[in-house]
């Protein structure tokens, strides 16, 4: 798949904002200690998407009515949703300058998120999602590993676009919603 940056300068993939705030002290705390044990930005950044995968519970599957979308909070309360875990591992990628973008899929209808690292000069999709049963993946530069795939009979699809900051329609959903019921009936379609 070819990627579009939305921003061309890589600087704008390792910047902070209010729901990729690398800088908050839970988020360097955190990054901190995944740094201790890696030998290298590889290993530190399969640290981080296995952390935000496994440690991180999908608030869906654990029923957990909480809606997260600042990093800080992803990680503080463990929990999140596709988006919300997403934003979490940017944030812990870019703490330890690993340039990282946001990008989406659609998949049954529903747009889902994705994380996009950089290494050797090339883009390589995550999905820190995981909590099914068939649904975590290994972090992986060689070749996408993604648990889901767009269908091609469906309207199913894989956005180009590698975003620097949530994309508005994923945040509103997020930051309108005041428990994970009513955020499950607003999430965003398209984008």
């Amino acid at each position: 798949m070819e990627f579009i940056q939305q921003d061309p300068e890589l600087s704008a993939y390792l910047a902070a904002d209010d729901a990729i705030d690398h800088e908050h002290p839970v988020v360097r705390e955190v990054a901190a200690d995944l740094a201790r044990g890696a030998a290298d930005s590889y290993v530190y950044a399969r640290a981080a998407y296995e952390y935000v995968r496994d440690a991180v519970p999908h608030s869906h599957d654990t029923g957990d009515p909480r809606v997260t979308w600042r990093a800080s909070d992803v990680l503080r309360q463990r929990t999140g949703i596709c988006y919300a875990k997403s934003h979490a591992l940017v944030a812990l990628l870019r703490a330890e300058d690993i340039p990282a973008a946001l990008c989406y899929q659609r998949l049954d209808g529903v747009v889902h998120g994705l994380v996009a690292v950089r290494f050797h000069g090339a883009w390589h999709r995550q999905d820190p999602r995981g909590g099914r049963p068939g649904g975590s993946v290994p972090f992986s530069l060689a070749g996408e590993r993604l648990p889901y795939a767009p269908r091609p009979e469906s309207s199913d699809m894989d956005y180009p676009v590698l975003y620097a900051a949530p994309h508005p329609v994923v945040l509103a959903a997020l930051q309108g919603a005041p428990d994970r019921a009513r955020l499950w009936q607003a999430l965003p379609t398209s984008l």
